[in-house]
């Protein structure tokens, strides 16, 4: 969760590190998920849920980045919040209520990028 800020802070930041940063955290995160779903400590479709949505969130990121629109730090369940819940909770022993709650702040963050990306697409052309 903290490599992207390190090549910040140390000056080592390239385009072909951006890249594989994002698809690998999206394939751990994937994979943490998809180990929920093999050891059966959540509901399947609370967890294909979850993935779609976790998947949703960090696409609408990644699309309203290309309109240039900034989405850092928009919505309350970002990749490092979904996967401290996920941790946290889980740990405590409550893996599938994590996974409830991991489906609630992304649907939430899902909905307000959009809402944030549609008003600053509106506003861009007014």
């Amino acid at each position: 969760m903290v490599d992207g800020q390190v090549a910040r802070i140390t000056g080592k930041t390239s385009k072909t590190g951006s890249y594989l940063d994002s698809m690998f955290d999206k394939i751990a995160e994937v994979a943490i998920f998809f180990g929920i779903l093999l050891g059966g400590y959540a509901q399947p479709s609370v967890v294909m849920l979850a993935i779609t949505l976790s998947l949703l969130v960090s696409y609408a990121r990644a699309k309203t980045d290309a309109l240039n629109i900034k989405m850092q730090g928009v919505g309350i369940g970002e990749r490092a919040e979904r996967l401290l819940v996920i941790a946290i909770i889980g740990i405590a022993g409550f893996i599938e209520y994590a996974v409830i709650i991991v489906v609630i702040i992304s649907g939430i963050t899902l909905i307000h990028r959009m809402i944030v990306t549609v008003k600053s697409i509106k506003e861009k052309t007014n």
